[in-house]
């Protein structure tokens, strides 16, 4: 099992910056993929950015490329999102994903078997 932490949401302005993080424990040796997925009311839950957790591969939504960095810290079994020139579209529960399963769609939320239990990110105009 693998137990996912994710802190760092709030309220900001447009224009503004939010760093998230997530802390993975338990069998953190058997994640292939991590993810943030972000999901707004009313809409469905869609993928953000990807981090290979054995590699350098990222993959970005269109929506937030530019905007939005993945990282990972192997060391500290933990994976970040920066979040910069926010907009009110970006308002959302945002949420750490891990998977362990070879291969699939990085945006697919069934690649997926680990969920953390999200973060409010909120962004006024």
């Amino acid at each position: 099992q693998v137990q996912l932490v994710e802190s760092g949401g709030g309220s900001v302005r447009a224009g503004g910056s939010l760093r998230l993080s997530c802390a993975a424990s338990g069998y953190t040796d058997s994640i292939i993929h991590m993810s943030w997925f972000r999901q707004a009311p009313g809409k469905e839950r869609e993928g953000v950015a990807y981090a290979h957790a054995r590699g350098t591969t990222t993959f970005y939504a269109d929506s937030v490329k530019g905007r939005f960095t993945i990282s990972h810290d192997n060391a500290e079994n933990a994976i970040y999102l920066q979040m910069n020139n926010l907009k009110p579209d970006d308002t959302a529960m945002y949420y750490c994903a891990a998977g362990i399963r070879p291969g699939g769609r990085w945006s697919e939320v069934s690649l997926y078997k680990f969920w953390g239990q999200g973060t409010q990110v909120t962004v006024s105009s």
